[in-house]
């Protein structure tokens, strides 16, 4: 065969196109930091320093700014963090690809395939392009990565007069795709279809129709500053109101006005935010898992429906030899590390003279394993190849004796016929087969004959086989998934196995996995069904098998429509359109390829199925202490927002100015939310059931605590002001007993709120040595302000005695009982709401 010319190769690829995916483009510094810019809440971060600036206070505008630059920073190093390691992730290069030009043979890149080329493969080649097999010899193909089948694919060379539809999967096909690798024999194929073209571009385009749903947690922040922003409005009215009704300063009404509403809006939310979020990421990286978008880390605590590959997700994408039987019935399952008895001797050392000497196929890998060395001593004198007529395979040995050993393998009732069973023996062997291949199993049948060198018959039939028993392959469910499977039922995590392999080993997977599958569905009966129809099937204990990656996508779309918050799980190609529609998108990263690690939000960088669960944990204590930060944020802006107008509605003297409003809000309230980002999580956080997709950050439950906190301490700290303007206090003295009760009532409320379902002492004795170093810093800087003059000028404090601040430590300690004592109906209420 002549091939194409040079320049009709290169007319093509001008016409056409290279053979390769459009790469997603690398983003720059310059592009990360436009996208941390449009981040709704950092936004109000930056304007609000732009406010204070232009109202000509520079010291809180520039605190402000830091903690911007601050987010911005910290967001930036995450994320080009992320880009670094994806780009040591990527490993599905373009293969090189040997073609015929000119009817020569030339070896090229692959991304300069094009159609029409005729390719040469080989054991061991990736697959350069779609393609025709014109001719064959025992083509073995692994297309796992399309289809998810663990076992590779016999191939056979296309029919003169027929032409079947190209489709990936499934023995006897005369197609070959690009990305697959030949794990056995050769062939000539022409290719069909190149780039975006192939199987694999087409997947890969499917992915732009994808849009990526906004993160629910940005959706309710923001919310929740619209609220915060029309209940600043009021204030700012009512304030201006009061200035200029009982003072007489209408301009000095607006602009106290606007200082007080602004320290009502939540400034410290986006920073609170980008914190949590990327030093959550930082922690599921402790456990070998890559956080993507910093936005899927939420997610994860809310997530319902686990869909999970099988292939190389739940087993460990290996075939091993997972039972040996004997003629007569008696069987073992082999261990690699334990020598099986000697009966079985005989059977390991033919299945592993029958393979070739240095095995690309997998399961001829695992039989090497169990007879390692075996062969040695034996020299090759022909092999007799698979035939779509003669599935079987043998290899003529010729050892230290006069005669030769013939090894053959291959399907079981093709190796009987070899031996001449009667018909009633093969009936028996059926029965077998059928037992192990309910199990899951891949079984081959193995047979072993003797003749001399110099009398080889032509075909297989003429040697006088011997029956010598049946292999049993596997291919292993990984040892963690058991348990995080058990872990996932228990948080109310429902938990669907998708994949193209066959139902038999579909469903064994599935029983040892413990999903306890009571139903298995094909891609044929998803056809059949109604979204609605099928969103229910997903939601009982249904394994899906032989699923293409279009009904893949659409049992996810199913689940979602029906209000599941979807987690999916995948390393093949096959897996991308899905990764991308589910809420998350969860790629394995060493076995995964690069377009489904581009497609996910997560990637798996031990491809430990059981990090799943660890993340899962990681991100439901993220999202708890998340929202123990805002509920404390938002406790505290009542008493800073109280204590500023207090003094406006009853005519006292003003307390707090812009130097107590920036020390409260920009050091104590944020530094503060810190203490909750270290917190462990709750004891029951993987024994309750995932939150409402639907339900809010801040549910009313929530508001009303932090409303009582926040009542609470400007009760108390309003009730000391009052006092001590009562008793005669000097106006520098009285800021100094009201201020010092407020900050130690703030410091109260962390403890408080470190958790819902242990006790106060435990609270106080839990370790948090980010708590620790938060009091101490607290305490220093209120005795600096009252033991250095120029601090307590700055503060405009008067002196403290003994006498006040034991007053202080009585507000704090108030506050403490009396919240830990109404902690207590809302655990009853927590608990009758859990299902």
């Amino acid at each position: 065969m002549q091939g194409l010319t040079a320049s009709e190769a290169l007319a093509r690829l001008k016409a056409e196109g290279f053979n390769e995916l459009p790469r997603t483009e690398r983003r720059t510094i310059v592009s990360l930091v436009i996208e941390v810019l449009r981040e709704p809440m950092l936004l109000l971060l930056l304007a609000g320093g732009l406010i204070y600036f232009v109202l000509g206070d520079l010291g809180e505008a520039l605190l402000l700014l830091v903690f911007a630059s601050i987010s911005i920073v910290i967001t930036i190093v995450q994320e080009a963090r992320t880009e670094r390691v994806l780009d040591s992730l990527r490993d599905l290069t373009s293969p090189r690809a040997l073609v015929i030009r000119s009817g020569e043979r030339i070896r090229i890149p692959g991304r300069e395939v094009v159609r029409g080329d005729l390719i040469m493969l080989s054991e061991g080649d990736r697959v350069a392009a779609d393609a025709t097999v014109l001719r064959c010899d025992d083509l073995l193909l692994d297309e796992s990565l399309l289809t998810g089948e663990s076992v590779p694919v016999r191939k056979q060379a296309r029919p003169a007069l027929e032409e079947p539809v190209p489709h990936a999967g499934g023995d006897d096909q005369p197609f070959v795709f690009s990305g697959t690798l030949v794990v056995r024999g050769s062939g000539l194929a022409e290719v069909t279809s190149t780039g975006v073209r192939s199987e694999i571009g087409k997947i890969g385009q499917s992915l732009h129709s994808q849009v990526t749903e906004a993160p629910r947690l940005q959706q309710q922040t923001a919310r929740l500053v619209a609220v915060f922003a029309i209940a600043s409005a009021f204030v700012i009215a009512l304030t201006v109101l009061l200035y200029g009704l009982y003072r007489g300063g209408w301009l000095e009404g607006v602009l106290a006005g606007i200082a007080l509403g602004m320290s009502m809006l939540p400034e410290e939310f986006p920073v609170v935010l980008t914190v949590f979020l990327a030093m959550g990421a930082w922690r599921i990286s402790q456990a070998r898992v890559l956080t993507r978008r910093a936005s899927a880390i939420e997610s994860l605590g809310a997530a319902t429906v686990l869909c999970t590959d099988k292939t190389g997700t739940l087993t460990e994408n290996r075939m091993t030899v997972a039972r040996l039987v004997l003629p007569d019935g008696a069987q073992c399952t082999p261990d690699v590390a334990v020598r099986a008895e000697p009966a079985f001797d005989r059977l390991i050392e033919t299945g592993v003279l029958a393979c070739a000497p240095e095995p690309f196929d997998p399961m001829e890998k695992a039989l090497h394993s169990l007879g390692p060395g075996t062969g040695a001593d034996w020299r090759l004198v022909q092999s007799y190849g698979l035939r779509p007529d003669l599935l079987a395979m043998s290899n003529v040995w010729r050892g230290s004796g006069a005669e030769c050993v013939v090894a053959a393998k291959g399907a079981p009732e093709t190796i009987g016929l070899l031996c001449g069973m009667s018909a009633e023996e093969l009936v028996g062997l059926r029965a077998r087969v059928d037992a192990l291949a309910r199990e899951g199993l891949r079984v081959l049948g193995v047979a072993r004959a003797t003749c001399a060198e110099t009398d080889l018959p032509e075909t297989q039939p003429g040697f006088s086989f011997r029956f010598c028993g049946l292999t049993g392959f596997a291919d292993p469910l990984r040892p963690e998934v058991k348990g995080a499977v058990a872990e996932c039922r228990s948080a109310g995590i429902r938990v669907v196995m998708i994949t193209g392999d066959y139902p038999a080993t579909a469903f064994a997977i599935a029983t040892q996995a413990g999903l306890d599958p009571e139903r298995v569905l094909t891609g044929a009966d998803v056809e059949g069904m109604a979204d609605a129809e099928l969103a229910q099937a997903a939601r009982g204990r249904t394994v899906f098998a032989r699923i293409a990656p279009a009904q893949k996508l659409r049992i996810v779309t199913a689940l979602k429509s029906a209000g599941e918050i979807v987690a999916m799980t995948g390393d093949g190609v096959n897996d991308a359109p899905s990764l991308k529609a589910a809420h998350i998108g969860i790629a394995m990263g060493g076995r995964g390829t690069d377009v489904a690690r581009e497609a996910s939000s997560i990637v798996l960088l031990d491809d430990d199925f059981g990090s799943i669960v660890k993340a899962i944990r990681l991100g439901r204590r993220i999202y708890d202490n998340l929202r123990k930060a805002m509920s404390f944020i938002l406790a505290v802006h009542v008493p800073i927002a109280g204590l500023a107008l207090l003094p406006l509605v009853t005519g006292l003297p003003l307390l707090f100015g812009p130097v107590h409003i920036a020390f409260l809000e920009m050091i104590i309230d944020p530094v503060c939310s810190l203490v909750f980002e270290a917190e462990t999580e709750e004891r029951d956080v993987m024994q309750r059931p995932p939150r409402a997709p639907d339900d809010p950050l801040l549910p009313r439950s929530l508001l009303v605590w932090s409303a009582l906190q926040g009542g609470l301490a400007l009760i108390l700290g309003g009730g000391v002001m009052v006092a001590a303007n009562a008793y005669g206090m000097p106006a520098n003295e009285v800021r100094a007993l009201t201020f010092f009760s407020l900050v130690l009532v703030i410091v109260s409320l962390i403890f408080v709120n470190r958790s819902f379902s242990t006790s106060l002492v435990e609270a106080f004795t839990r370790p948090n040595r980010t708590l620790t170093i938060i009091v101490v810093f607290v305490i220093t800087v209120l005795a600096v302000s009252l033991a250095w003059p120029a601090a307590a000028d700055l503060f405009r404090f008067g002196p403290l005695h003994a006498d006040d601040l034991a007053v202080t430590v009585a507000a704090a300690l108030i506050s403490l009982v009396l919240l830990e004592l109404s902690k207590y109906p809302l655990r009853r209420s927590r608990r009758a709401s859990s299902p």
